[in-house]
């Protein structure tokens, strides 16, 4: 049986156009020369367990004169990491007298405060809270 004016293509013809394509449309593969895979990925895990202050963040911090000692630092992030395992999206992570909002998917900390300077102790757009 033979088809004739076929609107589709025949295996051949797509298979030839995506081989022949690979590689093309900038491949998002990166050469690291001297590193081996498991020191690529270990750095990609390490960024990731970083976190990472939005601007306004940064300036409430500033402006209020707050800094963050290591401890308080690795205890935020275990807050933002374990509500993250909890599926909360939006956290408040309470660390000492500071209350932070964190964004865990992106490991963001979107506001910062100290607990004192919060008025009504009404925390809003949250689906959780962690007391560290």
């Amino acid at each position: 049986m033979q088809v004739k004016n076929s609107q589709f293509s025949s295996i051949e013809q797509i298979t030839g156009q995506y081989l022949t394509n690979a590689g093309k449309n900038g491949s998002k593969l990166q050469k690291t020369p001297g590193k081996t895979f498991q020191e690529v990925l270990t750095g990609k895990v390490e960024q990731a367990q970083q976190l990472k202050f939005s601007k306004h963040a940064s300036e409430r911090l500033d402006s209020r004169d707050i800094t963050l000692s290591q401890n308080q630092m690795q205890r935020l992030l275990d807050g933002t990491k374990r509500a993250g395992e909890k599926g909360i999206k939006e956290s408040l992570v309470l660390v000492d007298s500071l209350a932070f909002i964190v964004n865990t998917k992106q490991n963001t900390v979107i506001t910062a405060m100290e607990q004192a300077d919060a008025g009504e102790n009404i925390y809003t757009n949250i689906d959780g809270a962690v007391i560290i």
